[in-house]
Parts: structure tokens; sequence; C-alpha cells
């Protein structure tokens, strides 16, 4: 078996760990690990997630999880959103090249930029569990690809509706009856 490969990124070199799909049920996962911190959830974990929250989504679904320091997560957010900050997560939907039917795509959904540090940070601010953080953050970015949004009210309710029963699904309890108790 070959090791698997490293890639250079602005903040020197990433593993980039891929997990072939075991059936056409489970979906294609790649994590690249551009930063090594604690309680990181590791890539069977982030496996296991994926494939509870992409359970219901029938053919093939493929996508990468990238898990970065602040400044990349800052670098992104500025030049894709405009906005000079990290921030938690960060979701690039894929959008099929004019002329490529969707069913020649492998049903790449496409990447999740997840900051180790800001979701350490608002766990701890939000007085949650790392791990229940990660999963919320893990879930947010997922519905982003699978075309959930909240720029409005009854968007952000349907997203938040959905966000509870698959974080129930995972094993975790409502991340907003949280925040509105403190």
């Amino acid at each position: 078996m070959t090791p698997p490969p490293t890639v250079r990124s602005l903040n020197g070199p990433i593993t980039r760990t891929a997990f072939p799909a075991l059936d056409s049920s489970s979906p294609d996962l790649a994590v690249q690990r551009a930063v090594v911190a604690p309680g990181i959830p590791d890539d069977a974990t982030l496996h296991a997630w994926i494939d509870t929250l992409l359970a219901t989504r029938t053919g093939p679904a493929a996508l990468v999880i990238r898990i970065v320091d602040e400044a990349e997560s800052r670098a992104l957010n500025r030049d894709y959103r405009g906005k000079d900050r990290s921030t938690n997560v960060l979701s690039f939907p894929f959008d099929a090249p004019p002329g490529v039917p969707a069913a020649e795509t492998g049903g790449l959904l496409g990447d999740l930029v997840v900051c180790a540090p800001v979701v350490a940070r608002e766990a701890a601010e939000q007085g949650k569990s790392l791990d229940a953080h990660w999963a919320h953050m893990v879930t947010h970015g997922v519905l982003h690809l699978l075309g959930y949004d909240h720029e409005d009210d009854d968007e952000a309710q349907a997203m938040e509706d959905r966000e509870r029963e698959l974080l129930a699904a995972l094993g975790f309890s409502d991340p907003y009856a949280i925040e509105q108790d403190s």
C-alpha cells in the first residue's frame, strides 16, 4: 500500500487521506490536514459522520474536508467572500462546467474548509464539547454543499431544523438550545 500523497499548501505540507467508497451508497471523502491540534476528529470519525449525513442521498457522493489554521481560513474568506477574518467553516459547492452532465461528475459535492482554532475557540465560548461543535460545523458545511442556506429567516429555520435532525442522528444534542440557554 502506498502512503497518502503529501501536498504543499500556503502553510507547508499537508497529508491528504482519501477514503474510497466501500460501495455505491458510501460517499468518497478526502481529508486534508493543514494543521494539527488537539481535539480535531480523526479521519474515521469524519468518515462516519459523512456516511450518516449523506445516508439518504441516492447515487454517488464525493467531497473534501480541509482542516486549516486561521491564516488560511482568513485568506479564503477574504478572497471568496470579501470578509477579512477567519471563520469556522467555508463551503465551496461544486458546479459542473457547462455541458458536463451531473452523472459524469461522480457525485462531487464540493469542498469544506474547517478552521480548527476557530472551532475550538467557539466551542469554549459557547460551553460546548469540542466534538459536538466539530460535528455541528461539518453538518452545517455539508448542508451548504447540498444547497441549504440561511440568507433569510425561513431558509435559516429550515437549515437549523435539518441540522438538529442530523446531529441527533450522530448522537449530539441541539446546538442552538445551548446558545439560547447561555
